[in-house]
């Protein structure tokens, strides 16, 4: 919606470093017109004693001094011709954006487990028997019991444990439930979580 004699901030020229302001920016803008070096010197360093007050609590950083410089630089987009007290060319770096990061795509047959359990299900694949194996065996089978029951995904009952553990082991992992122990800590079942909470 167009309204005479009203002006949006979202119908502007957007800001290079929005911290600092329109007012600033202006400013920045006034001293790239002015005629002489002298000039745009003496209101460039008007604009950092400006920039420094806007965030009194940086005063004492030792790097503060470079950063407020180099944001002048920025905002002027590099083409305000001063004396800088400062090497400005880093904060050329500054603005070039990052290089965009891959996301992992994994596909885990059984989300609620999470990619680390399916890790834990290969590393086991290629153990040979014994008791390191039956360590991270039962740390992998009590993992598992804590993400069913952290997830309330269906039912964490201990046959389904044993069955998606040998699943994903191709057979090499057969717990034995009447042997097998679960020590999941203080986590509790969802039935008993609500059983608790009526008392």
């Amino acid at each position: 919606m167009n309204i005479e004699g009203l002006d949006y901030n979202t119908q502007r020229e957007q800001l290079i470093l929005p911290e600092y302001g329109r007012e600033v920016q202006k400013m920045v803008d006034y001293a790239m017109t002015l005629p002489t070096k002298a000039e745009r010197q003496a209101c460039a360093e008007t604009i950092i004693g400006i920039m420094e007050r806007m965030s009194p609590q940086a005063h004492d950083n030792a790097d503060n001094v470079q950063k407020l410089w180099d944001h002048l630089a920025i905002m002027s987009n590099f083409k305000l011709d001063i004396d800088y007290p400062v090497d400005i060319n880093e904060a050329k770096s500054m603005m070039n954006k990052p290089q965009p990061m891959d996301y992992p795509k994994q596909t885990n047959p059984i989300k609620h487990y999470g990619s680390m359990v399916f890790e834990l299900f290969e590393k086991l694949k290629g153990m040979e028997p014994g008791p390191e194996r039956d360590e991270l065996t039962r740390l992998t089978a009590n993992q598992m019991k804590r993400n069913l029951i952290q997830w309330s995904h269906g039912s964490s009952d201990d046959e389904k444990i044993a069955s998606d553990l040998a699943r994903f082991t191709d057979g090499k992992i057969q717990l034995d439930l009447d042997k097998f122990k679960f020590s999941i800590g203080n986590m509790k079942e969802p039935g008993e979580r609500r059983r608790n909470k009526r008392k």
